[in-house]
């Protein structure tokens, strides 16, 4: 168990918190959320990669927290590349994306936890404390998750099987568009979402459809919404399940 440094005074010394986020209301309130708690300062908050670059050696912060989207850059590389850069960095991203998909990504690329923008309030320092303390933080469900199938054993004929492997063959970039053609968008409004042009998002299209070994992008679109209904479904389950109560699905408004 990592033990935090005492102060000056002899008390324990505050988690110190960089917070980045391109969107100034939401930082502004995450940074008075985690200023309201006893054992913690946001130290700085950042707008870009680059803006924290220079503030992560003026304030030297313990813990990065940040967001992860997938519109005109893959933060997540972003956060690979950090974290090479500066390995005793503690990061926590936050995010809308299928938990079940991209907190594995996350971690991959150097996160120590991963927070569901649904999540509640308390969630967030939970989250801090617990990776400054030397764990990682993802939720139940994921861990579990991760737990069994760590257990499982491989069938060798199992197309639902087949199926969620291929989808971790996916760019992450590719499994956002995946996301949102399940969502019902039509190419031209996951282009202008994502600032891309209507090209791109069809050639991700295209790359989906032969990693999933699809024939038609029709297909594509329907196996995305049947995707998105069943994790869709998933989740309202665990909401509604009697011992975990609704706290857990809240949206979090006084942060996100």
């Amino acid at each position: 168990m990592h033990v935090r440094m005492t102060g000056p005074s002899g008390h324990l010394a505050k988690i110190r918190v960089l917070v980045l986020d391109e969107q100034p209301l939401l930082r502004h309130g995450i940074s008075a959320y985690l200023n309201s708690q006893p054992d913690m300062m946001v130290c700085d908050e950042a707008e870009s990669l680059f803006d924290a670059r220079s503030k992560i050696a003026q304030c030297q912060p313990q813990v990065l927290l940040t967001a992860v989207r997938l519109g005109t850059g893959d933060n997540l590389k972003s956060i690979r590349k950090l974290k090479a850069e500066m390995p005793r960095l503690r990061i926590l991203v936050y995010s809308a994306l299928e938990e079940s998909i991209f907190a594995e990504r996350a971690m991959r690329a150097g996160a120590s936890g991963y927070l569901m923008t649904q999540a509640p309030t308390d969630a967030l320092a939970s989250a801090i404390r617990e990776i400054v303390g030397g764990g990682m933080y993802v939720s139940r469900e994921v861990a579990l998750s991760a737990f069994r199938k760590s257990l499982r054993p491989i069938p060798k004929h199992n197309y639902g099987f087949r199926s969620a492997s291929r989808l971790e063959e996916l760019s992450n970039r590719e499994m956002h568009v995946f996301q949102l053609l399940g969502s019902g968008l039509t190419n031209r409004q996951i282009a202008a979402s994502l600032d891309l042009s209507v090209k791109t998002v069809e050639s991700h299209q295209e790359n989906i459809k032969h990693k999933l070994y699809i024939s038609s992008c029709a297909e594509v679109r329907k196996r995305a919404a049947k995707w998105m209904e069943q994790t869709s479904l998933a989740r309202h389950l665990r909401c509604v399940a009697p011992d975990e109560g609704k706290r857990h699905c809240r949206l979090s408004a006084r942060l996100l």
